[in-house]
């Protein structure tokens, strides 16, 4: 592939990804923020939890920006009685009044699933959750005796934040799968909001995500764009240095001279960011900046995906754990105003 035909490449997805942003944008105000954050998700390939009261259109959202991606949309709920095998098959009655078995909301689709939306995944026990991690870690699985490929899935799945009974806490290491957890926050904008309560349009869902263009992007090919996307966007060893620091102030903020009001981050942190996590962050930071026009990394880029991919893989002493939104929202702020921005990290 010539260089001439991967800048044309490039610039083509450019377009075809912002225009997924606009038309996302027509059906669902106030969240641009969070149509950016899955958007370059989508792009590094990664799979995303979703931080929000009940209410907030989450599902909307989703439900537009998989209209916009093509390929096929699924959804499960999570319940406490929901066991493995009810994402992969189902069982029924015939018309001939005989037991069958059918493929379930995973399987059904085969490899034209571009979206699996899981709702209120911590509501699931953890069998539930140990199979839906270990596919989407290898987006295949064995059932009806043969092998069922996934190669173009993304994950999104959101958590029942606001009840305790009957939910069930989604460990540290099975949050590190998802590349980011974005919040979705209702829009402080008065107008909004107003909006929002006596626009009848924003009242039928369905109706609203219909007027989203279809098959914007090609869901099929964005796993070899991707490739490209990665190996393009370059960085200097200035800017790998400063990423090494953010990732030590996620281990060991205090050494950095980050403080935060209301606790002591020496007792903060049990556990920073992984490595995983941390490929994760350059992975969408180059995202941003191949949205940007750039060909090579800048501050702003990391800084622009930093909380979303960092915050939920904070490991935080369990005294604090009730406060988790709340610190470690304060922590990544913390270390993005206190660890310093070589003034030569902008030279690639």
């Amino acid at each position: 592939m010539t260089s001439v035909s991967i800048a044309t490449q490039l610039a083509d997805w450019r377009a075809h990804a912002l225009t997924l942003e606009n038309e996302v944008k027509k059906v669902v105000v106030g969240q641009d923020k969070a149509i950016r954050a899955i958007n370059i998700a989508i792009f590094a390939r990664g799979h995303v939890l979703l931080e929000g009261g009940v209410g907030v259109g989450k599902t909307t959202l989703l439900q537009s920006i998989a209209r916009g991606l093509g390929g096929a949309y699924e959804r499960i709920e999570g319940t406490v009685d929901l066991m493995p095998n009810d994402l992969i098959y189902h069982t029924f009655l015939g018309e001939d009044g005989r037991p069958k078995v059918d493929e379930g909301p995973l399987l059904r689709a085969g490899e034209q699933l571009s979206v699996f939306f899981f709702n209120e995944i911590n509501r699931a026990r953890p069998q539930v959750h140990a199979l839906m991690l270990r596919v989407m870690a290898e987006r295949h699985v064995h059932a009806f005796k043969k092998e069922y490929r996934l190669p173009h899935m993304l994950v999104f799945a959101d958590r029942n934040q606001v009840e305790k009974n009957e939910t069930f806490e989604i460990p540290s290491a099975a949050r590190d799968r998802f590349m980011m957890e974005i919040p979705i926050e209702i829009p402080d904008d008065r107008n909004l909001r107003k909006a929002l309560m006596f626009d009848v349009k924003f009242q039928h869902a369905e109706r609203l995500t219909q007027q989203v263009q279809s098959g914007v992007l090609a869901y099929d090919q964005l796993n070899a764009f991707s490739d490209v996307l990665q190996n393009h966007i370059s960085a200097s060893d200035v800017l790998e240095d400063y990423a090494l620091d953010l990732w030590q102030a996620t281990q060991s903020p205090a050494a950095f001279g980050i403080q935060l009001d209301s606790v002591d981050v020496n007792r903060l942190i049990h556990t920073g960011a992984s490595p995983r996590g941390m490929g994760m962050l350059l992975k969408a930071a180059r995202v941003h900046a191949w949205l940007m026009e750039r060909d090579s990394l800048y501050p702003e880029d990391i800084h622009a995906v930093f909380h979303e991919i960092i915050a939920h893989r904070l490991v935080l002493n369990p005294m604090f754990e009730s406060r988790r939104t709340e610190l470690s929202r304060e922590l990544t702020n913390q270390i993005l105003a206190t660890v310093s921005v070589p003034p030569k990290a902008k030279a690639a």
